[in-house]
């Protein structure tokens, strides 16, 4: 492809992507096709010959987009935001196009040095404390989700905790790690990669508001050390991925700091809100946080993967990480000077994440987003404020940001036949959860281009079909 075949090819595909964000509300949000159908239309082996860039896009109206869950509807209330906007597109594009490979600094500098700008950056915009400032002992990275994020922060807990001897000869199986029986699967997962041992991984129950429950905390780590075993990591969530609830973190990190344990934070979707001074709230105690995460591909209008996680102590993080064999020596990282972003994660390529955050930044401004995140925290509250003033509905608990859960009066089965006739309809998209047992279901606002009118179509939506389920069929 050519210098001029590539201006033009991208001049027709960018206005694809903009004339699909002008028709998305008007497509099925759900995905309305069968297992298989996608692969049965396309062609069973690959061209011989290269086929020309219209054919290309052709295919892309004909075959892709009838099998594609529409993530950016702004009538997409499922799970959480995955948003995206034109700079953070943009800012892709052009990494794309650099193909920069950030391993080392030397491989690319401007790729170290605006990512590690870009996340102090972050850390002033969302108030965090001083020392996940580059300035510091610690510091941000990008990762690809606050999954990865986990496993690094629980990789480097159980170095520090044993001195490094677990990466010289493994785990004793006696480490154990604990997190609230609403904490995200990702850390069961990570016990299991991390060598930890899932059975090893303590769920700990909840208090009434679903929170990590810290005296249920201290006696689990009082009790496995007694057993002998060797507690060592905390999981905190700021906004569960159920119900958004808030662990107590000052109390929580009471604990870890007189048991001595390493507390990582996870604050996927609602760490995004901390952009606003008045959503700060639900990060006090952040300053106990050995590491913390939150993803601006959530809810911060920067297209996946974007993950910032922040340490308080790098050099935990990049000992227990590192490892340099003798084709990735250089003179930069030998002088000790610079940062290779490689000891941070646990690939050793990395994509140059930073330019499309940067452009996000550089676009909106922090105002512009402060005035996007406060406008879906506002819709979030109408919509929690009709599910207040209906008799067929009820909230199930109250939201502190931008998750509304609510269900209606009838039980499970009437609330399954409403989450099934929404989404069969097509017009929205939501999802569910379990809270104490009963089928609950869950509005998510914060796709870039939702509006109130689209908040009142889904609430219009979801009482007709609380009306239809008492209706006598016929």
């Amino acid at each position: 492809m050519t210098a001029e075949e590539f201006r033009r090819h991208g001049h027709a595909l960018v206005d694809w992507v903009a004339d699909y964000w002008d028709r998305v509300e008007t497509l099925p949000v759900l995905s309305q096709v069968s297992p298989g159908e996608i692969r049965r239309r396309l062609p069973a082996h690959p061209p011989s010959l290269g086929e020309d860039f219209e054919s290309v896009l052709s295919d892309l109206d004909s075959i892709i987009l009838p099998g594609i869950t529409h993530w950016q509807s702004p009538n997409f209330f499922a799970y959480f935001p995955a948003n995206t906007s034109g700079p953070s597109v943009l800012g892709e594009l052009v990494s794309a196009g650099l193909g920069v490979q950030g391993m080392l600094w030397s491989t690319s500098p401007a790729c170290t040095e605006l990512e590690t700008h870009v996340l102090d950056w972050m850390a002033e915009m969302t108030g965090l404390p001083e020392t996940f400032r580059s300035t510091g002992a610690g510091g941000g990275v990008l990762q690809d989700s606050a999954s990865s994020a986990a496993l690094c922060a629980m990789v480097a807990a159980r170095e520090k905790a044993t001195g490094g001897a677990s990466n010289r000869s493994g785990c004793d199986g006696r480490l154990t790690a604990y997190a609230s029986t609403e904490a995200h699967s990702s850390l069961h997962k990570a016990a299991g990669i991390a060598g930890i041992g899932r059975e090893n991984h303590r769920l700990l129950p909840t208090d009434g508001a679903l929170r990590l429950d810290p005296c249920a905390l201290r006696e689990a780590v009082r009790a496995d050390r007694a057993a002998g075993l060797r507690p060592f990591f905390v999981t905190a969530t700021v906004g569960t991925t159920s119900t958004n609830a808030m662990d107590p973190l000052a109390a929580v990190g009471e604990v870890c700091r007189s048991e001595g344990l390493w507390l990582h934070v996870d604050g996927a979707m609602s760490g995004s809100a901390a952009i606003c001074p008045e959503f700060r709230i639900h990060l006090q105690g952040i300053e106990y946080a050995d590491s913390y995460c939150f993803n601006p591909h959530k809810w911060l209008f920067t297209n996946f993967d974007c993950d910032c996680f922040f340490v308080a102590d790098r050099a935990a993080l990049i000992h227990s990480l590192s490892i340099l064999p003798e084709y990735l020596r250089n003179q930069a990282t030998e002088s000790g000077a610079v940062l290779d972003y490689r000891d941070w994660q646990v690939p050793l390529g990395r994509r140059f994440r930073a330019l499309k955050l940067w452009f996000v930044i550089r676009h909106y401004g922090v105002e512009g987003l402060r005035t996007l995140v406060r406008h879906h925290v506002d819709l979030a509250r109408r919509f929690a404020g009709w599910v207040r003033e209906s008799e067929d509905f009820e909230l199930v608990v109250e939201p502190p940001l931008n998750l509304v859960c609510f269900r209606h009066r009838g039980g499970d089965e009437a609330n399954q036949a409403i989450l099934d006739r929404v989404n069969g309809e097509g017009s929205l998209y939501l999802t569910h959860t379990k809270v104490g047992g009963a089928l609950t279901l869950r509005l998510s606002v914060g796709q870039t281009r939702t509006e109130l009118r689209h908040v009142e179509s889904a609430w219009a939506a979801i009482r007709e079909a609380g009306r239809a389920i008492r209706r006598p069929r016929g």
